[in-house]
């Protein structure tokens, strides 16, 4: 059976990782979530929420899977794999979000850090501690943290190789939210909703050019601004929301993502 599951609701996709209560990340998951990421990569979904069962989003790695008896060569494998997951994850076209409870760990962070917001319950608690066992995040996770708080952050967190609150995360511009634990889903899905009813082809240029950035640098970004802006000039939703700004005001254009 699959640890994680693509699923629709409406028009948003739903990931979610499936093997409670720990969701632990084995190469069994990593495979069914890069077959998940693919089928949301494939579907016509307008936003995409990353969640999961039970008490803990993921409580990090399967040891005895990942690294027991492992080889520096089958070592080099599984991290290879890992890292091509968490970039496939980034390069989802549409607006992404995480709802995180419970304990988000290594593996399970970096699953979180590859989506564009990232909302947690307020008893949540994160973090990348793979220190504790001699190893260090392999799935990406030092170099996104250095992305959200900066190095001397980063550095303190990995180093540390021990759980923070969602409190201290949010503050460090790690997590965008914090909410009620009784809430999480129920607000992140309809955020979902509402980010699925915007303009998609819009909303994907503007995560193209905030990863640009990221990945080069200011200068770069600001260069292929026309290249995707200027598409959008022919777009459905360029013209809906130029005629219901017109007419009616603005915030109530009803977007059909083309």
């Amino acid at each position: 059976m699959s640890t994680v599951r693509f699923e629709r609701d409406g028009e948003v996709g739903i990931i979610t990782l499936a093997d409670p209560p720990l969701n632990l990340v084995s190469p069994e998951m990593m495979q069914s979530l890069e077959a998940a990421v693919s089928e949301a990569h494939d579907s016509d979904a307008r936003a995409v929420l990353v969640q999961a069962e039970g008490d803990a989003f993921s409580a990090g790695a399967n040891v005895d899977s990942m690294f027991q008896g492992r080889t520096p060569r089958s070592a080099h494998a599984l991290i290879s794999a890992a890292g091509r997951a968490t970039l496939h994850a980034e390069q989802i076209p549409v607006p992404t979000i995480c709802a995180v409870q419970g304990m988000c760990l290594a593996g399970g962070l970096e699953v979180a850090l590859a989506c564009d917001v990232i909302w947690a319950a307020e008893d949540a608690m994160l973090g990348q501690i793979e220190a504790v066992i001699g190893a260090m995040p392999f799935g990406g996770g030092a170099q996104r943290l250095v992305s959200c708080c900066g190095p001397y952050r980063a550095r303190e967190i990995v180093y540390g190789g021990r759980p923070y609150t969602a409190a201290e995360f949010e503050r460090w511009n790690i997590i965008n939210r914090v909410l009620p634990a009784d809430k999480l889903h129920e607000k992140a899905l309809k955020y979902a909703h509402q980010l699925a009813a915007g303009p998609t082809l819009a909303y994907a240029a503007t995560k193209r050019t905030i990863r640009t950035h990221l990945d080069n640098g200011l200068r770069a970004a600001d260069q292929i601004i026309p290249e995707l802006s200027a598409p959008l000039f022919e777009t459905d939703d360029l013209k809906i929301g130029i005629e219901s700004l017109l007419q009616n005001g603005p915030g109530k254009a009803q977007f059909i993502g083309k």
